[in-house]
């Protein structure tokens, strides 16, 4: 296949990449041998009915045929890694990256769906037009970047984390809801039940190649990594690294202020973080009620957990390739989740709007002229 450049670093400092299917759930662990080690919380089935499931995820994993539709720098790496676990996997890409590994190519067959994309509607976007596969969603919670025709480096390792269900109006799986309510609301659930299953078996699949969670909270996972995201629009305003963003002072207040204006719409909706890369719902809640100087470490914060290896953001290298970026499901979702329940989000708003001109203008903005334009 492609030569994947970086795939032996998956594993970051104090990860690890594991050979015998463990599966890590985020209420409870346990292990290949069915035993448990019991948090402050509890999953949805007891403990017996959750070891059944689990071994019965784990007897099922043989050599699968598997379709990566997308093979950009996350597809590419988690194709990489399930072919170095044994299963056939096939490519659907486009233009040099699609020559570069075409002799690999398979057919997508199967009636599963894992969805591993950012954004809040990727899951409920999935089932309307896909409706007669069992539709997971999936969250990458690593770095990877395109580096040319059939190369991808990873440069920060992480967790994949998959659980059944998603929108911005979906249950955040503690009771809450921060949907419009009815219907919609309605059909988040019927995915989340029916996804449930399929989500703990692919957990499996997965877990033998990377480390990966299955998420009971996957709308409050979805949320949390939306505010990961939030360090993606800047550089892809700026030309800078998310490090070289951070470490500016104008950059780091108007990334700090667009952070805090998501978690106050989060909070508006009922959602219910879930902890991801050190990123809790506790912690994000103290963080919006500090003074914006103060907050300014929760930046810091993350920027030092990516590690030192300049990271481009996927923004930013969109851009570079001259494609359009994802913007609009990363900071334009928190707008649209905002306007749903009347609630305002001017520094989301206008990053969008910055980040939309420089793909049509391919100039990008100093961090002057961005303080001059947003305010905070």
């Amino acid at each position: 296949m492609a030569n994947l450049a970086g795939a032996d670093e998956f594993a970051g400092a104090g990860d690890r990449i594991v050979a015998r299917n463990p599966v890590r759930f985020v209420d409870k662990q346990y292990t290949a041998d069915g035993g448990a080690r019991c948090g402050a919380r509890c999953c949805a089935h007891p403990p017996d009915r959750t070891r059944q499931l689990v071994r019965e995820a784990q007897n099922r994993i043989e050599r699968m045929r598997i379709g990566i539709i997308g093979a950009g720098a996350i597809g590419a790496s988690l194709g990489a890694l399930l072919v170095r676990g044994g299963h056939e996997v096939g490519f659907a890409a486009r233009g040099e990256h699609l020559a570069a590994i075409r002799e690999h190519r398979a057919a997508i067959d199967g009636q599963r769906l894992l969805i591993v994309q950012n954004g809040l509607d990727g899951i409920v976007v999935g089932t309307e037009e896909a409706p007669e596969c069992e539709i997971v969603g999936g969250l990458a919670v690593y770095a990877a970047s395109y580096l040319n025709a059939g190369h991808i480096a990873v440069t920060t390792g992480g967790t994949l984390y998959v659980g059944g269900t998603g929108g911005a109006g979906g249950t955040d799986g503690a009771g809450s809801t921060g949907g419009t309510g009815g219907a919609v609301d309605a059909v988040r659930a019927d995915i989340a039940v029916a996804a449930e299953v399929p989500a703990r078996e692919l957990a499996a699949l997965f877990g033998a190649v990377l480390p990966t969670v299955y998420s009971s909270n996957f709308v409050g996972a979805q949320w949390t990594k939306l505010m990961l995201n939030q360090i993606n629009a800047l550089p892809a305003i700026t030309g800078l690294s998310v490090q070289e963003t951070v470490a500016n002072d104008r950059l780091r207040l108007i990334l700090t202020a667009s952070m805090r204006e998501a978690v106050g719409v989060a909070a508006a909706r009922g959602i219910r973080f879930a902890t991801l890369q050190g990123l809790s719902d506790t912690l994000l809640r103290v963080f919006a009620s500090m003074p914006l100087w103060i907050g300014q470490a929760m930046p810091r914060l993350m920027s030092a957990r990516i590690g030192s290896v300049p990271n481009p953001g996927s923004t930013l290298q969109s851009i570079r390739r001259g494609r359009l970026t994802e913007i609009d499901y990363l900071n334009g979702a928190l707008v649209r989740a905002a306007e749903a329940i009347g609630v305002a989000a001017p520094v989301n708003a206008a990053l969008v709007t910055l980040v939309h001109e420089v793909e049509r203008t391919t100039v990008f903005l100093s961090a002057g002229e961005v303080a001059e334009r947003i305010t905070v």
